[in-house]
Parts: C-alpha cells; sequence; structure tokens
C-alpha cells in the first residue's frame, strides 16, 4: 500500500513539476542554476564520499532503536550498517544537495532533527565548515557511531545531542535561533507538525530561517502534515522537490509555492 501511495504521489508531481525554465521568480531561479543544479567538484564534498564509502564497506551491524513509526524496510532491529546507508541513507546526489545549500546560504547555526549515521549533518558541516551543526538523535548506537565517525573525519563542528526528541527539542530551540532547521526523524503528521508550530512558537526561526522536511510525500500522512505547513500565515514561500519541501519566511512577498524537479 505504502509503494502505491508513493508511486501515485510521484506520477502526480511529475505532472505540475517545472524546472527552472518554468520558474518568474528571481529567488528561486536563481536558488536553482547557483545552488540546487551546481555540480560541485569541492575537495570537502570528496570528505563527504570518502565518509560514506566508509559506513558502505562497514560489515558491521548495529542494534537499532525506533522511537518515531518504526521502518517500512527492515524487520529487526538488528541492522547492518552497509544496509542501513544503502536503504535509508541519504543518498548522494541528497547530500549534495545539502552541501550546495549550506554553502549558497553561508548556514552558521544549523538544527537537525534525526541523525542516524551522521551523513546529512557531515555533508552540511562540510559545506560550511565555519558553521555549527547540532545533531539531535533518539537512538543509542547510531549516535555512538555518528559520534566516532565526526571524530575521525574531524568534523568538530557537530555537537551530537542523544535523546528523546519531546525532551531535546524544546531544549535546544529555547533562547537559539537557526539558519537552517532540517527536519529528518519522525514521520508521522502529529510529529511533524508539532515539531515545525514549536520552531514558530519560541525564537528559533526568523525572516532569513530555511526549513527542511524530508520525506513530505512518504504517505498520506505526511503529505497532510506538508500542506498543513504550507498553509501557515508565517510561510511566504515552500517548493516542493518530492523527497524534501523547503519552507522560507521571508517578508514583504505574497505566498508562493513551487513544485521543482531538481
Amino acid at each position: 500500500m505504502h509503494l502505491f501511495f508513493k508511486v501515485f504521489a510521484y506520477i502526480q508531481f511529475l505532472i505540475v513539476s517545472k524546472n527552472h525554465h518554468g520558474v518568474h521568480s528571481p529567488f528561486v531561479f536563481d536558488l536553482l542554476t547557483k545552488c540546487l543544479y551546481k555540480k560541485n567538484t569541492s575537495p570537502n564534498f570528496r570528505r563527504f564520499e570518502e565518509y560514506r564509502q566508509e559506513l558502505i564497506s562497514s560489515d558491521e551491524k548495529l542494534e537499532v532503536t525506533d522511537l518515531g513509526i518504526g521502518s517500512k524496510i527492515f524487520t529487526s532491529n538488528s541492522r547492518e550498517i552497509s544496509k542501513i546507508i544503502s536503504y535509508v541513507g541519504i543518498s548522494k546526489k541528497r547530500a549534495r544537495l545539502l552541501f550546495n545549500l549550506t554553502e549558497y546560504f553561508q548556514f552558521n547555526n544549523i538544527l537537525e532533527i534525526g541523525t542516524s549515521l551522521g551523513l546529512s549533518a557531515c555533508a552540511i558541516a562540510l559545506g560550511n565548515p565555519n558553521g555549527f551543526v547540532t545533531t539531535l538523535e533518539g537512538c543509542k548506537s547510531t549516535a555512538s557511531l555518528a559520534k566516532k565517525m565526526f571524530k575521525k573525519y574531524q568534523l568538530k563542528n557537530i555537537l551530537v545531542k542523544l535523546g528523546d526528541f519531546e525532551k531535546t527539542l524544546p531544549i535546544c530551540l529555547s533562547n537559539h535561533s537557526y539558519d537552517l532547521i532540517y527536519f529528518d526523524g519522525n514521520h508521522s503528521k502529529k510529529a511533524t507538525i508539532t515539531y515545525f508550530e514549536k520552531c514558530l512558537t519560541l525564537t528559533s526561526v526568523q525572516e532569513n530561517t530555511v526549513l527542511i522536511f524530508d520525506d513530505i510525500h512518504w504517505n498520506r500522512d505526511m503529505e497532510e502534515a506538508w500542506k498543513h505547513i504550507k498553509k501557515n500565515e508565517r510561510v511566504s514561500l515552500t517548493i516542493d522537490t518530492f523527497q524534501w519541501g523547503f519552507v522560507f519566511f521571508r517578508k514583504g512577498r505574497e505566498k508562493e509555492h513551487f513544485t521543482i524537479r531538481v
């Protein structure tokens, strides 16, 4: 059922989506042509590729604790690291987009909800080595491995906070503002909307803050969460790339929504 839903959602996406040629917003056009479509050959991104390849080549297993709605891929909590990367880890293409975004906007303060094995945090941290990434993880074994990898690859600008998001997220949001908040930790409608609204009620979201929501078409619940987020009065611009939903809060512009192939 889940697979059929995603296939149908993707067909709908292909029908309505555009590339940069169909975009009339200068801001979005520049974002696409100078950032998301950029083929980055930075030495820093090659460090990410080394990080990812090491995990893919691993024959170790981890006992994973799912604190969200669980996995639709794995039937056991004992999982090979290589399979976690191959099946549910961020792809090289998506990591390059995160790297490009961080480099383009020069995000300085970043919050990631959902560390897993640290691939996304690694890409973000390398995109702006002068920035700082706080990443939240609920599973002790994956958090431990991520910390080990960050230390090995000398990624000193990443801090891992272990614990249930219901406890760690409010602490991180309290009296802190972020340039980027990346939501990749709990693919349920209730949790996604709750995390989003917590960000808005505290001081964490400013005019130039960018939010990225992962897997917005993962299931019907996530699509409903995405629709709810788009309607929020503070949101001025959203971009649906099927895998991700981008949210912007720039003032002085009419609300716009774009569906873009990247």
